[in-house]
């Protein structure tokens, strides 16, 4: 079918759809929250009063009209799909005002800060020269440049070895200041550590080349701050580019089949419950599934 539109129109159809996204979004949660309110305040006699400070509350925040004016007027649209997108955003829908953090910024940043309105949205990008593009252009988002450990050529010595290093256990596993794990992030930005993160997005680092960072890092601490979680409730972790042998094997390693909830494309989407939730696992095993 995508054959019979003119690829010159193609962005149109994609950044109208973008646009519906987040106009959908606002809409939805503006006519719930309107409902709800209409309800209660039936019952109340400052019914005015109430109302006039509803729809102060729920009005559009300024990231998301942004958004709305960015992707109706440009050709560049996000690099994941509209199937993709729709997993993530049914989970923000529910979710939201939620704390989301995403590895990577990139051209769906926008988006994604504006899908999550009054929540925390927090990226996290290793290429500066691409960081400082994107902060320039949009300096409201939230972001740190950080830094990687690994390279994408030691993915399967680092899978090996981690089985062997007891500071990467799941019974031991934690993150600030772990330098004997190589695959636990360190030396980020404190508010990484100190987020209790109900979505993490895993679209970065790059890892399509021997020299890159690789996601292997990423993914495993995802897992480690998953099981990790105080709050009630699962940590929804979103996988990119699950077409590429480290990703899938690394998920498969780290995240789990069983707790695979939904998969479209190149995305794969994990709900993990806290360590609490899981059975009791015996300090010296190194098995995360």
């Amino acid at each position: 079918m995508s054959n019979l539109i003119p690829p010159e129109k193609r962005w149109i159809i994609t950044t109208v759809l973008l646009a519906g996204l987040v106009g959908g979004a606002l809409l939805f949660t503006s006519f719930l929250r309107a409902a709800d309110d209409a309800f209660f305040l039936c019952s109340t006699a400052s019914a005015k009063s109430r109302a006039v400070a509803a729809a102060a509350d729920y009005e559009a925040t300024p990231i998301q009209l942004q958004a709305i004016v960015h992707y109706a007027t440009s050709t560049v649209v996000p690099q994941q799909n509209m199937a993709e997108i729709s997993i993530s955003f049914n989970v923000l829908k529910e979710l939201a005002p939620a704390n989301f953090l995403v590895f990577g910024l990139g051209r769906d940043s926008l988006m994604w800060a504006s899908l999550n309105p009054r929540g925390k949205t927090l990226f996290l990008e290793e290429d500066l020269e691409w960081f400082q593009k994107v902060t320039k252009d949009s300096p409201f988002l939230r972001a740190h440049h950080v830094r990687y450990r690994t390279q994408l050529q030691e993915a399967d010595r680092l899978l090996r070895s981690y089985k062997t290093e007891p500071s990467c256990f799941p019974a031991k596993s934690y993150l600030r200041g772990n330098e004997r794990c190589k695959l636990a992030l360190t030396g980020l930005p404190d508010e990484f550590y100190d987020t209790e993160w109900d979505l993490i997005m895993v679209d970065a680092p790059k890892g399509y080349f021997a020299e890159a960072p690789g996601r292997m890092a990423a993914i495993y601490s995802a897992a480690v701050m998953a099981r990790n979680r105080k709050k009630p409730g699962v940590t929804h972790v979103f996988l990119h580019d699950v077409n590429r042998r480290v990703e899938k094997t690394f998920a498969n390693e780290f995240l789990c089949r069983k707790y695979r909830a939904h998969a479209a494309g190149r995305l794969w989407h994990f709900a993990i419950p806290p360590v609490a939730a899981n059975a009791t696992i015996d300090g010296g095993d190194y098995r995360f599934c």
